[in-house]
């Protein structure tokens, strides 16, 4: 099944007395280049985010405050993850549909991408995304 590419990826943790610290690196923690990365944040309570699928991006999704809920999808299958710790991203590679909610206050998501920003990659609609997956099975 397409939905059991995505996996949740345990970053490194390093304990001190005067904080903790977590990091990731190209290539070591994550299976992608890291082309570009943003954060989603201030999200209004009962709001979602993505509700689409990519072509070609691959992701890492980190919750680095706060708390938020990750539906993915494969036109069969669906899985709700929540996310809220720092030292825990979701991998979710291409043409797996994918959801935010339940976003916590003052939650701050990070997403780390495999490519530059491109909206010829995005597939909003579900339809389109049901019949291009076909043609990547």
């Amino acid at each position: 099944m397409l939905i059991d590419l995505a996996k949740i990826i345990e970053l490194p943790k390093i304990f001190d007395e005067r904080g903790n610290l977590s990091f990731l690196e190209e290539d070591n923690h994550i299976p992608f280049k890291m082309e570009r990365v943003y954060w989603i944040y201030d999200v209004p309570g009962g709001s979602t985010r993505g509700g689409h699928a990519f072509k070609n991006q691959h992701e890492l999704i980190i919750a680095l405050s706060g708390s938020l809920d990750v539906i993915i999808g494969d036109g069969v299958n669906e899985r709700r993850i929540n996310l809220n710790r720092s030292y825990y991203g979701l991998y979710i590679p291409n043409m797996i549909w994918r959801q935010m909610d339940n976003f916590s206050t003052n939650s701050l998501a990070l997403v780390v991408s495999s490519t530059a920003f491109d909206v010829t990659d995005y597939v909003y609609d579900k339809e389109a995304y049901l019949k291009l997956l076909n043609v990547f099975k």
